[in-house]
């Protein structure tokens, strides 16, 4: 994952072997809740991110928890656990984005909103302050690298006077898109030259407000 990757080295080699020159890595299942205030401002946006069963088992290995393996963490170890996708590196944008009218949208740094564990996959939130207007606002949840995968599970909640349609990302063009950029990479460079192509693949929220 592009803003912390909490692997330790061992674990990180079984990864990276399993996966060399493939995109992408991690897999997230994405919730987002838009918050309007009565107003009609953009408060901002919880997600919430469900991550793979295989990266949840490596990540609660490397990190001593679930000795046991019965995949119930005592609440001391959700109490480590909590924030550890929250420690971002700088410039990382936090991989969910906001724009009004083609124009990004600043989305505040992230407050922790809690861990979980159920089946075997960690599900972490998060809130991230916004400002301005609703109306016209667009949200896309992606990993520009493509290390990671965010599948938007809908529908999503808007908390306000606002409402939020999804339109899902053409996976065809995507691919199209992929194959195009590879072809035009040495083999050689294809995993540490990977073209940012994760916008491609997100679908795009767009709200509309009455009024």
């Amino acid at each position: 994952m592009s803003f912390f990757r909490p692997l330790g080295a061992a674990v990180a080699l079984v990864l990276c072997a399993q996966t060399a020159f493939a995109h992408p890595h991690v897999f997230v299942d994405t919730k987002m809740i838009v918050v309007v205030g009565d107003d009609g401002a953009f408060k901002g946006v919880e997600v919430h991110w469900t991550y793979d069963e295989f990266y949840s088992l490596l990540l609660m290995a490397d990190l001593g928890l679930d000795p046991d393996g019965d995949g119930d963490l005592t609440d001391a170890e959700l109490a480590r656990l909590d924030g550890f996708d929250l420690q971002w590196i700088e410039g990382f944008e936090g991989d969910s984005y906001a724009t009004r009218d083609g124009t990004p949208v600043a989305l505040g740094k992230p407050d922790g909103r809690g861990v979980s564990v159920e089946e075997g996959r960690i599900t972490s939130a998060h809130f991230r302050p916004a400002g301005g207007p609703a109306a016209g606002v667009v949200l896309k949840a992606y990993d520009p690298t493509f290390y990671t995968a965010y599948d938007l599970i809908g529908p999503v909640a808007v908390d306000g006077p606002c409402t939020a349609a999804i339109q899902p990302a053409d996976l065809d063009a995507a691919y199209t898109l992929v194959e195009e950029m590879l072809y035009a990479t040495p083999a050689a460079q294809a995993e540490a030259a990977y073209p940012e192509v994760g916008e491609a693949f997100a679908d795009t929220v767009s709200l509309s407000c009455a009024g």
